[in-house]
């Protein structure tokens, strides 16, 4: 049974939140964490509910079952972890087999979004054009932290966040440029991640 990428998601987030909380979500719960409208929740569950992937009592709330299983998606985000690299040197082996999970590095229910970058502008901290940076949507950010944020006057950029006294300061993530002081800035998201894909037209 096929299912779209928003489909897979707001099933693990169900399968999730009925794991922590022994209910099911609302359509409002679901809708809040993906950051969309009840509506466009309202018609994904319609549509798992016409594949079959779920069953729901109407008029009832939290009365969402999943019947398809979402434990398969996990396999898909596993490989083994064959050991250490170092450049010159043979490959370090690990001891015993260890798997690397990408899914665990973006737990489920978590609200990630990601950026596409454009242009080389920022490949003195080794972004480059075509690469995706995965980011969270907070509503508390640590000092240090890298951030995705818009500056008065809409231009964003990617920083490390310090609050200061009367000021933010934002640096550049590997230090090479000097700190900007700014009074504010709208930040959109913590940076988690960067993925890049290696082709015949990737340039570094």
């Amino acid at each position: 049974m096929y299912f779209t990428e928003k489909q897979l998601r707001i099933m693990e987030f169900i399968q999730q939140f009925r794991d922590e909380r022994g209910i099911s979500p609302t359509l409002e719960e679901i809708a809040s964490n993906f950051g969309v409208t009840k509506i466009t929740v309202y018609e994904h569950i319609n549509q798992l509910e016409r594949k079959g992937a779920l069953k729901r009592e109407k008029f009832r709330a939290r009365s969402i079952e999943l019947i398809a299983s979402v434990e398969e998606r996990k396999a898909r985000y596993s490989m083994p972890l064959m050991g250490n690299f170092r450049e010159g040197l043979p490959i370090e082996a690990t001891e015993e087999r260890e798997d690397l999970n990408i899914s665990e590095m973006l737990p489920y229910g978590r609200n990630f979004f990601a950026l596409r970058v454009r242009g080389n502008e920022l490949k003195q901290d080794h972004l480059t054009d075509g690469d995706l940076i995965i980011a969270e949507k907070r509503e508390s950010v640590d000092n240090g932290e890298v951030v995705v944020a818009v500056l008065n006057g809409g231009k964003a950029c990617i920083k490390k966040l310090y609050k200061e006294e009367d000021h933010i300061r934002l640096q550049s993530p590997n230090g090479s440029l000097e700190s900007m002081m700014v009074p504010n800035a709208d930040v959109r998201g913590v940076v988690v991640g960067v993925l890049r894909r290696f082709d015949e037209t990737t340039t570094v």
